[in-house]
């Protein structure tokens, strides 16, 4: 988001600030359907999720000009993940942080990523259309892969590859640097690919 766009944000009105916000949105649908717990999809739409998270951002928008190192997407996010945990506190009570959804590395706040989810976007990177079987195959095997690895490397890996944040985004999130962030990442990868290709017909030929 341009500096100076921030600058004159407090003399325009909410629409012009949703235009302003309108390019994120994407990037906020991926990650909310990728960390909405199953048992509340066809309860809760993402798109409004994203839609409270904008009306948060039009009445914080001080807060953020206000920190100024934070990325203008990181912000978004932040608030983003923390309507989706009011959808879930909402629509689940106490059963929020059961089923292996507890809440990940992302400083507390985003729920887990569900390797399910992962899986099926990552397998559209290896097989072309018509090949169901085969995808179906491939998708178990790197399901496998990503419950095997440690939470922490796959929410790195949701983060880079799903989500698709930069290092310096990642080391945000994750409050941490941004070399570290890099590190991490790396680890994550090679342990990823180190538990495929250990598989009976692992995936070795798999590539990001």
């Amino acid at each position: 988001m341009p500096s100076h766009s921030l600058e004159r944000i407090d003399q325009e009105d909410q629409e012009r600030l949703s235009v302003l916000l309108a390019p994120h949105r994407e990037r906020l649908l991926r990650m909310v359907s990728l960390r909405l717990d199953p048992r509340v999809h066809g309860r809760v739409d993402p798109s409004d999720v994203i839609q409270d998270a904008y009306v948060e951002a039009c009445q914080r928008i001080e807060e953020f000009r206000r920190q100024p190192a934070v990325p203008f997407f990181v912000w978004l996010r932040f608030l983003t993940v923390q309507k989706l945990g009011q959808v879930h506190r909402r629509e689940l009570g106490t059963q929020a942080r059961d089923a292996g959804r507890d809440v990940s590395v992302d400083r507390g706040v985003a729920p887990d990523a569900s390797s399910a989810v992962l899986a099926a976007q990552l397998v559209g990177k290896l097989t072309g259309p018509g090949e169901a079987a085969h995808r179906a195959e491939r998708k178990l095997r790197l399901q496998e892969a990503l419950d095997c690895i440690r939470s922490d490397d796959r929410e790195v890996l949701a983060l880079r590859h799903f989500e698709q944040l930069s290092n310096s985004e990642i080391a945000h999130v994750l409050g941490i640097t941004e070399s570290a962030a890099c590190r991490r990442y790396v680890r994550a990868l090679q342990r990823f690919k180190a538990e495929l290709a250990a598989m009976p017909g692992g995936l070795s030929d798999w590539e990001p």
